[in-house]
């Protein structure tokens, strides 16, 4: 294999294979690619599986690359593959750049819009984020972000805490990259983007603390979470994911995966993919950071708070199961057998006539949608327990009401 199609099919396998199958390809919610399996398929089978897909919910790649990429790619994935390198707090700093100083922030619009009725919408392959007036119907903005946004977060409304500036003025954005990016609502289109930094190669999701003073931002690697100023976007805190799994096993590609803000409590609830740990960080003190490391399941994926906000619901796909973590008493809650690689992405709470308050989940592996009570007050009977399945045409990545 040639030096520029080895550099081809790691890119390919970046942008399309790593987000499962993770950067040492040692599987999660895909499976293991390591040489020691990919061998036994050898070259054929392996181009028929990438070309074709999979009935475990891996799409088919014959309509996005070529014949010759498939087969450089199956090639690749037979071969050792290559460690990435670390990423420093200082290197992270080098990438901060603020494109509007602090002092130049407008104390009120400056456009003349509606702000409070902007749609901040993803544009993933152009590498951009568009701002949409509401009122309008107007695109007002294309905003250059990093590779392939995965979130958009913003400020939210917090039960004990007040950010100083208003809610919702400020977004941001985490790239497939690991590029962050700070999008004004108050600024004229053009200058919208006032500022960005790095802080990992590859990364998954964000999240702004309740008083609005922090960003975290999670790294699939290096395998760390970050702690930014929200006003600068300055890196002020890297934690290494990196550690011992429920199974007793060390782990050194334990991924960052669901990043949320607790809605009642100054902490950012953090999923530790490959450790099966849910992390409740709390960032009223940075220098004494204080971590529960609550034991789950493994593989943490995606994940939704109850309508109270007290209990964090997410998905161990791999493990076929959901978890509900007590984000009050910070401490595992309960975790409920569903069926094959639950993934629900954003997830949906409803009212049930049978069970009263529940939520439910997709899955990667069957058609079929899972129910459980999520209301430990008035209907503690039905809590945490499945209430009911609902079969589907086929297997579902998102859930929403």
């Amino acid at each position: 294999m040639s030096e520029a199609d080895f550099e081809h099919a790691k890119t390919m396998y970046f942008q399309r294979c790593a987000g499962c199958h993770g950067d040492l390809r040692k599987g999660a919610t895909g499976k293991n690619l390591e040489p020691k399996e990919t061998l036994k398929k050898g070259q054929s089978r392996l181009e028929k599986i990438i070309a074709y897909g999979t009935e475990g919910g891996m799409n088919n790649f014959d309509d996005i690359f070529s014949k010759e990429e498939i087969s450089q790619l199956a090639t690749y994935i037979q071969m050792e593959p290559p460690v990435p390198p670390e990423m420093s707090l200082a290197m992270m700093k080098e990438h901060t750049k603020q494109f509007v100083a602090l002092k130049d922030y407008p104390t009120k619009p400056l456009h003349g819009r509606n702000w409070e009725n902007f749609f901040v919408v993803i544009e993933r392959d152009a590498g951009k984020a568009a701002i949409i007036d509401g009122d309008k119907h107007e695109v007002i903005a294309h905003i250059d972000t990093g590779y392939a946004v995965h979130v958009i977060k913003g400020t939210e409304h917090h039960a004990t805490q007040k950010p100083k500036d208003a809610v919702g003025r400020f977004w941001y954005t985490i790239g497939r990259d690991g590029k962050v990016n700070k999008i004004d609502l108050w600024q004229t289109p053009d200058k919208m983007l006032v500022a960005e930094t790095k802080m990992a190669y590859d990364a998954r999701d964000i999240a702004v603390s309740g008083d609005g003073k922090y960003v975290i931002a999670g790294g699939y690697w290096p395998p760390h979470f970050v702690i930014m100023d929200a006003e600068t976007l300055e890196p002020l805190k890297v934690v290494s994911s990196r550690g011992i799994s429920v199974d007793g096993e060390y782990v050194n590609e334990a991924r960052v995966a669901a990043i949320y803000t607790t809605p009642n409590e100054p902490t950012f609830i953090v999923a530790i993919k490959e450790l099966g740990q849910m992390w409740q960080v709390d960032y009223s003190d940075l220098v004494n950071l204080r971590i529960e490391q609550i034991d789950t399941a493994k593989f943490l994926h995606d994940g939704f708070f109850d309508p109270s906000g007290r209990y964090f619901q997410i998905a161990a796909n791999a493990s076929n199961k959901m978890v509900v973590v007590d984000t009050k008493e910070r401490k595992l809650e309960k975790i409920i057998d569903v069926a094959s690689l639950p993934h629900p992405g954003p997830g949906a709470n409803w009212i049930d006539e049978k069970c009263g308050p529940v939520g439910g989940t997709t899955h990667l592996g069957k058609g079929e949608v899972s129910v459980w009570g999520n209301d430990p007050i008035k209907h503690a009977d039905q809590a945490w327990k499945l209430c009911y399945t609902v079969p589907t045409d086929g297997a579902g990545v998102f859930i929403r009401t």
